[in-house]
């Protein structure tokens, strides 16, 4: 038995309106944000391909398939093991990679060619030369995450000419795009070793509070530091501190604590830091809505036997291996 009742509650082109009815011939495919929907119409839904809030997760209560417009799965939405037993749930871990791999490879050239400040010069009219920059080419790279994102980041650093060693939770195969891979137990002993360390990970019990002061000093002194995971990955006032005492070159964020981060906040005003609200994997790119909307397409398809793309394991928060 296929499902019958599928709510889309994320914005699409009709080109992808087109394509998740094609996927789902038998079913009733209605697109609505959720807040336009009663409760007893939520209850009806058997699959969803969008984002619940916490209030809303336990209103679905028909639901067996639930598609995440993400990669990243918050702790709330695993409470869907024990809501809705046997219901399955796919993340859009594969969507991503290109557009963050792009915005990380531009996070560190603007920093290693000082562009940040060359910027902020233009706004004063001050013809200056900043002097000695770097290349990323014979750099050593530190990508702690080695998944879609972070893979597609090593993939261009090594066309850059960069060493790149890949941080993940446990030991496997390993990948040709990096040089070398090491699990989490490892770290320690890297930071001191890397020029550039990217952070691509998600939010959870064992990622929180990761980057703290201590793993921030071990970094090499004059090194950068890149972050378009989760905001909690990382000691924001470590952050400044280390960018104010010139421990780090540079640094660059696209995820803080809280979103949106207050106008208030010393971070925005740090002259070697560059800040972004959270967009380096928002669907700006259109490639990667087409992944996202192809990814669903085939999940809610597959349904009940699958095999599904990015199915989530609900122990670890992880893909599924």
């Amino acid at each position: 038995m296929r499902l019958k009742n599928v709510l889309i509650s994320i914005p699409l082109r009709p080109e992808h309106e087109a394509q998740l009815r094609r996927a789902l011939p038998e079913a009733r495919v209605r697109f609505a944000p959720f807040q336009d929907l009663s409760d007893g119409e939520l209850a009806s839904f058997d699959g969803v391909f969008g984002l619940p809030g916490k209030s809303v997760l336990p209103k679905l209560k028909g639901l067996k398939m639930l598609q995440l417009p993400m990669s990243g799965v918050a702790d709330y939405l695993l409470t869907l093991r024990e809501l809705r037993p046997g219901a399955v749930m796919c993340s859009s871990t594969g969507a991503f990679g290109q557009s963050i791999s792009e915005y990380l490879l531009g996070y560190l050239l603007m920093l290693t060619k000082r562009l940040h400040e060359y910027r902020d010069d233009q706004r004063e009219g001050l013809w200056e030369n900043r002097g000695e920059i770097r290349s990323i080419r014979g750099m050593t790279v530190l990508i702690v995450g080695a998944g879609n994102i972070g893979t597609d980041f090593a993939r261009l650093m090594t066309l850059m000419g960069a060493r790149t060693l890949g941080v993940r939770r446990g030991r496997g195969p390993d990948k040709p795009e990096f040089d070398r891979m090491h699990t989490m137990d490892e770290l320690d002993s890297l930071l001191p070793q890397a020029d550039a360390v990217a952070l691509s990970l998600p939010d959870t019990p064992q990622t929180a509070g990761l980057m703290d002061a201590r793993r921030i000093g071990l970094m090499k002194k004059g090194s950068y530091l890149l972050n378009v995971g989760r905001g909690s990955v990382l000691d924001q006032d470590a952050l400044l501190n280390a960018l104010r005492s010139g421990h780090l070159a540079g640094a660059a964020i696209d995820v803080t604590v809280p979103e949106p981060l207050p106008p208030e906040h010393p971070l925005w005003k740090e002259k070697n830091l560059i800040l972004t609200p959270h967009i380096s994997g928002n669907y700006n790119l259109p490639a990667t809505l087409d992944k996202a909307v192809a990814i669903a397409a085939h999940n809610l398809a597959a349904w009940p036997e699958g095999p599904y793309r990015s199915q989530v394991d609900y122990d670890s928060g992880y893909r599924a291996q």
